[in-house]
């Protein structure tokens, strides 16, 4: 690391001594019109040591040789010019010392400092066009340029913050800063691990160190907080960076990961306190735009449950894509009426209709199909509390069973081009009410265009648990945690599959657009995590020891639970797709027509609120249905 330091900085000095060289020479072919005298020649080679020494000690002096080329600014052209400026006010009072300007000609210095700047600040900001970075960096950066380009002036009651992350977005977090003085922050510094950049500075700010060095540089630097701002950080780097933020005793944020920047865009808007997604790790999801935009952009997109966790971050996701109007659709108003109002605040340019209905109302689902003709259709509404269901089945056949069917049969009377059900792992092998609704659901998409004339192409999505859905463990947790404990577990050994909201929603659009219909698409979940160890690593991020401050306590399974969740079911064959985070599984053709025979009994049962027939009637329906209770 520290060779390939010192080797960039060798490289950095033999340009600069080139480009002066140049500049000089250049001064000297234009003063004398490209007939250079004799005298002047060796004038001009006798001198030229002594201003290659001078202008390079003064570049030294000046921090020219600290800056990291790629995020070159205003403010490192100001720089330049002060150092150029300098320098060459030292070699016009070296040749008036020692020649008293005798046979130089004075224009040629004129020239040469003009050259020199021109030389040396094209070659850094081409470096950044090479990155592109950006262009246009603010002038608000000047006002805070101390004479020798060493710092900006203090903001009056702003925190200290230390940036861990010395990349692209800590860049632009600082950029921001400095440019916004409504922001109440004060870089001091950066970490990065990547010693080649230590001592290096961004916009004037210097690269103070790495991870290992954080509590005593953030004392050093009287730092009041910190800002974890590396989006791809793998689980495992997070964990060992957090660790070194908790060993410092200051408050410390974080940027969301890549899958959570919509379009992107790092900004201060997107800084948050840390979360457990953020232990998942943070790769980033590779998106095959083009095939998602072919079939979102320009269409008429209708979500159902779009108030909903996925059902809301699908709707931001699909945003993205520019369709020509998006159809949000769910039966609770207050979520409705938020996710509609956020859309038209950051996509102005997408036409939102929110619609409140349920999909168990078949004549609400008509009047919505017939008003908009939807082109494509994702499914996210469904009852998925496991306890709830178990206590009230004939919710989850209704709504899951009852509603997926009057929502599949809409499509194929309104002749949807695409169809997509998100559904769960909990619909494998189920033990539970709601997996078995959900399983139901899966086979009634499965079968619609291997068994039925159809244009439309049906395919499912499924796929784990995603951390911060409304109704997941983490949001219980944190409640526990706050009360001081317990933190109840069920069971020591109990797994899940984990998956960030975002990723899951971006892996969805994924697989819309590879299927060619009746196909089941399973995410790469990763390796299943323990949920004694979420909770010890959730204790942790609220600032305490677990078992030693927060207590935990194991309950026993809850009705409908299992201790292992899987991805894929007897009789399917798994295969691989075109993409690494998707796989596609070759489910069995089913007969429609029986199946909407025993769904129709299955009905009759929900409606007389049958507990008992309605599992019974399951085990008929899901061969691998095994209640636990």
């Amino acid at each position: 690391m520290r060779r390939d330091r010192y080797l960039n900085l060798f490289v950095v000095l033999g340009a600069d001594i080139l480009l002066v060289a140049l500049s000089w020479y250049s001064a000297h072919e234009l003063r004398f019109n490209f007939e250079i005298p004799e005298s002047q020649y060796r004038l001009m080679i006798w001198i030229l040591p002594f201003i290659l020494l001078i202008k390079i000690l003064v570049f030294y002096l000046f921090d020219l040789y600290r800056g990291m080329w790629r995020y070159t600014s205003i403010s490192d052209l100001v720089n330049i010019i002060k150092a150029a400026s300098v320098s060459s006010l030292l070699v016009v009072c070296l040749i008036l010392f020692t020649h008293g300007f005798e046979g130089f000609s004075r224009a040629t210095f004129i020239i040469d400092w003009f050259l020199t700047i021109f030389f040396i600040g094209g070659y850094r900001l081409g470096i950044r066009l090479f990155f592109w970075v950006g262009l246009g960096y603010g002038l608000s950066r000047l006002a805070g340029t101390s004479f020798l380009g060493l710092g900006t002036k203090s903001r009056k009651g702003a925190k200290n913050l230390l940036i861990i992350g010395a990349g692209d977005s800590g860049e632009k977090i600082l950029r921001e800063i400095l440019e916004n003085a409504g922001l109440r922050y004060q870089v001091v510094g950066f970490i990065d691990d990547d010693e080649v950049k230590v001592g290096k500075q961004i916009h004037g700010v210097p690269v103070l160190g790495t991870s290992e060095d954080l509590k005593p540089i953030a004392e050093r630097a009287r730092a009041e907080e910190l800002l974890i701002a590396i989006p791809s950080a793998t689980s495992g780097e997070m964990r060992r960076l957090l660790s070194r933020c908790a060993e410092s005793g200051l408050p410390y944020k974080t940027v969301p990961g890549i899958g959570e920047l919509i379009g992107g865009q790092v900004s201060v808007k997107a800084i948050r306190e840390v979360a457990y997604r953020d232990l998942l790790g943070r790769e980033t999801i590779r998106l095959e735009e083009d095939r998602i935009g072919a079939y979102i952009k320009n269409s008429l997109v209708l979500v159902t449950g779009a108030g909903g966790s996925i059902g809301s971050e699908l709707c931001r996701q699909i945003c993205r894509f520019g369709p020509e109007k998006l159809v949000l659709y769910d039966r609770a108003e207050s979520p409705l009426y938020e996710i509609g109002l956020e859309l038209r605040t950051d996509f102005p340019h997408v036409r939102t209709v929110p619609v409140l209905g349920d999909i168990r109302d078949r004549q609400q689902l008509t009047k919505a199909f017939s008003a908009y003709r939807p082109r494509v259709v994702f499914h996210a509404a469904a009852y998925k509390h496991v306890p709830m269901m178990e206590l009230l089945p004939w919710k989850a056949i209704k709504n899951n069973v009852l509603g997926t069917r009057n929502v599949i049969d809409m499509s194929k009377q309104h002749r949807v081009e695409q169809f997509v059900l998100v559904s769960t792992d909990k619909a494998v092998r189920p033990v539970s009410v709601m997996g078995a609704s959900k399983r139901i659901a899966e086979l009634l998409v499965q079968g619609q265009n291997g068994c039925t004339l159809t244009g439309t192409k049906f395919m499912t999505v499924r796929f784990g648990n995603v951390v911060g859905s409304v109704g997941s463990v983490v949001p219980l947790f944190k409640k526990q945690i706050e009360r001081g404990g317990p933190v109840t577990v069920t069971h020591p050994e109990m797994t899940r599959f984990f998956m960030t909201i975002p990723e899951a929603c971006q892996l969805i659009l994924q697989a819309g657009a590879m299927g060619e219909g009746g196909e089941t698409f399973i995410l790469d979940m990763g390796q299943p995590v323990k949920i004694v160890d979420m909770a010890r690593d959730l204790i942790r991020l609220s600032g305490f020891e677990p078992d030693v401050d927060i207590k935990i306590d194991y309950v026993g399974l809850r009705p409908g639970e299992k201790l292992y969740e899987e991805l894929i079911t007897q009789g399917e064959g798994i295969l691989p797709t075109s993409h690494e985070k998707i796989l596609v599984l070759k489910g069995i053709t089913c007969d429609q027509t029986r199946l909407n025979g025993v769904i129709d009994e299955l009905a009759k049962l929900a409606y007389e609120q049958d507990a008992g027939g309605i599992k019974t009637k399951l085990q008929e329906i899901v061969e691998d249905y095994r209640p636990n209770h």
